[in-house]
C-alpha cells in the first residue's frame, strides 16, 4: 500500500480504512447485542451492555498498548493499527453515547425524569469503573494475565 507520509494521520488512507473497518464491525457487534438483547419497559438494556462493555475493553487495550511503550509519531504499522482499528474503530462503533442520550430524551418525555437521570449516571459511573479496571487488567504483567494484546 502506497505511503502518503506527507498528510497528516488522521487523513492517511490506510488509516481511514482501519477506522472505517473497525467501526463497521463495531456497529455490526452491537446491532447483534441489540437483537439478542432487545427493548422492553425502561431503559434500553442492550445499549448499557454496550458501553460498560466497551469501556472496559478501551481501557484494557490503552493501557496494554501504552505499556509497551510511546507510539511515535511516524509510525505507521503495529500499535497505531491496532489502536486505530480496534480502539477508534470496533469499540468506537460498539460504544454508544449517542443511543445513551436519547433513551435518556425519551424516558424524560415518557415521564420517567428519574429513572432517566439514574440511567444517565449509571451507564456513565460503571463506564468509568469498568475502563479503570480495563486498565488495571491491561497494567498487569503478560505472565499474569494470559493475553497478548
Amino acid at each position: 500500500m502506497t505511503q502518503h507520509p506527507s498528510l497528516p494521520a488522521h487523513l492517511r488512507p490506510r488509516n481511514v480504512g482501519l477506522v472505517f473497518i473497525g467501526g463497521a464491525l463495531g456497529v455490526l457487534a452491537r446491532e447483534l447485542l441489540m437483537l439478542a438483547l432487545p427493548d422492553g419497559d425502561g431503559p434500553p438494556i442492550a445499549v448499557f451492555v454496550a458501553n460498560i462493555v466497551g469501556a472496559f475493553l478501551l481501557g484494557l487495550l490503552l493501557e496494554s498498548l501504552a505499556r509497551r511503550g510511546p507510539e511515535s509519531s511516524s509510525e505507521t504499522g503495529g500499535r497505531t493499527a491496532v489502536r486505530l482499528l480496534l480502539g477508534t474503530g470496533l469499540l468506537g462503533g460498539f460504544t454508544t453515547y449517542s443511543a445513551l442520550a436519547q433513551a435518556i430524551a425519551l424516558l424524560v418525555q415518557g415521564g420517567e425524569a428519574w429513572l432517566a437521570v439514574g440511567y444517565g449516571l449509571a451507564t456513565i459511573v460503571l463506564g468509568a469503573i469498568a475502563s479503570w479496571c480495563g486498565m488495571l487488567l491491561g497494567a498487569l504483567p503478560k505472565r499474569s494475565r494470559g493475553l497478548d494484546v
